[in-house]
C-alpha cells in the first residue's frame, strides 16, 4: 500500500467557545484505518497520540447543527442528542429537548457561571 505510515495533519481544528485548538487528520464519519467504526456525524478525528496503535483516533468537535460553529466535545462546549449541538444554542432551544436534557442543562448551571468562554456574556 502507498498510505504514509503516519496521518498528516489536514488541518487545524479551533473549538469557536472555549479556544481549544488541535491538528486533526481527517473530517467525515469513517476515520481512516478503521474497519468497521462509522461516527453517528461528521467530526474532526486526529490519531490518538498517546498509543502507537493507529486504529486508535480521537474525536475533537463537530458543528453545530443548529448554528453550524465550530464545536469540541467537551462538556462546557456542546452535547450530542441525534446531533451536535453547542451550548449556547441547547439554552436558547431548552424546550425544544427531552425533559432528561433539560434536567441535566440545570444541573450544569453552577458549572457554566465559571466558564470564561461565553461569548454572549460580555459584561464590564
Amino acid at each position: 500500500m502507498d498510505a504514509p505510515k503516519e496521518a498528516q495533519p489536514t488541518g487545524e481544528f479551533k473549538c469557536q467557545l472555549c479556544g481549544l485548538t488541535a491538528p486533526y487528520t481527517y473530517y467525515g464519519q469513517k476515520p481512516p484505518n478503521t474497519r468497521s467504526i462509522v461516527l453517528l456525524e461528521e467530526s474532526y478525528v486526529m490519531k490518538d497520540p498517546f498509543t502507537p496503535d493507529k486504529d486508535k483516533f480521537l474525536i475533537l468537535g463537530s458543528h453545530c447543527s443548529l448554528c453550524s460553529r465550530s464545536v469540541c466535545v467537551g462538556t462546557e462546549c456542546s452535547l450530542f442528542y441525534s446531533k451536535r449541538f453547542c451550548l449556547p444554542c441547547v439554552n436558547e432551544n431548552l424546550e425544544a429537548f427531552p425533559l432528561e436534557i433539560q434536567e441535566d442543562m440545570d444541573k450544569r448551571k453552577p458549572q457554566q457561571k465559571s466558564f470564561p468562554c461565553k461569548k454572549t456574556d460580555t459584561r464590564t
